[in-house]
């Protein structure tokens, strides 16, 4: 006699096995495509949402609280990218050195904004999708398609869970080009976005120093400008300030500061 028999629990969930392989393929199938992530079961989803709806009533709160500050802007030299590095979980700062412009290959770049795993773990697919685009067709993707790539995959996990708000920047045979995508899956082209907690400050500061016709100097100073400013005045931002250039032969990574030596170098200058 097993001892689970002893101690009476031989019929537990835990001791079934499955023999059914059909089932087993079912709960694996994300292995073979990485386009699918794994749902949660039909009655888990329900609950979820159940748990999400009666929050304010039964006291249950499902609330991700997000900070970060991320900004890009184009202008006649090419793309520039800006971030901070502060990664947090509510009031709790989780990294001070979160790397949130991921370097998708020479000539695309993505920034993170949202829940890090989600933006991390897609960004890996597109790296792979555009790899695998450029091995078949013998060219660099475009930066259109590799952001419709992101807003056909958010889309389909639409109300699942997934939280990104991601820009995409690049530089194709039609130019620069810059793009913002969410896990709403809406997809949107422009010349300036600014994206997290603290982006409502970065925009004040580009309102007032964009132009198209930006020098490359005038374009760093006002990238890191815009994030320092954020991250002064939005708690959820900081860390490290990095700003990125993207170019007709690629990118290539600007400065590096900290948000402390940026305020002290500042404010010398308002002094002045």
């Amino acid at each position: 006699m097993a001892l689970a028999d002893i101690a009476g629990i031989a019929n537990a969930p835990y001791f079934k096995t499955v023999n059914d392989s059909m089932d087993f393929l079912k709960q694996t199938y994300n292995f073979n495509n990485p386009y699918c992530l794994l749902a949660p079961p039909n009655s888990a989803q329900v609950k979820m949402n159940a748990m999400l709806a009666a929050g304010s009533k039964d006291g249950i709160k499902i609330d991700y609280d997000h900070g970060t500050t991320t900004l890009g802007f184009k202008f006649n030299g090419g793309v520039i990218l800006a971030v901070d590095s502060r990664a947090t979980g509510g009031q709790f700062i989780g990294s001070q050195e979160m790397k949130k412009i991921v370097e998708i290959n020479k000539y695309l770049l993505g920034t993170l904004a949202g829940g890090a795993a989600d933006c991390v773990y897609w960004d890996r697919v597109l790296a792979k999708e555009c790899r695998l685009h450029e091995l078949r067709n013998k060219k660099h993707i475009s930066v259109a398609a590799a952001s419709k790539i992101i807003a056909n995959i958010a889309h389909e996990y639409k109300g699942m869970g997934l939280s990104m708000g991601m820009m995409l920047a690049g530089y194709d045979d039609t130019g620069a080009s810059l793009y913002y995508v969410d896990s709403e899956g809406s997809r949107s082209p422009g010349n300036v976005f600014s994206v997290g907690s603290g982006s409502i400050f970065a925009y004040g500061v580009l309102d007032k120093g964009y132009k198209y016709d930006l020098k490359d100097e005038e374009a760093y100073d006002l990238g890191r400008r815009a994030i320092y400013h954020a991250t002064f005045r939005d708690a959820y931002s900081g860390g490290i300030v990095r700003v990125y250039h993207l170019k007709k032969d690629g990118w290539i990574k600007i400065s590096e500061d900290d948000c402390k030596d940026l305020h002290y170098k500042y404010s010398k200058e308002r002094d002045q």
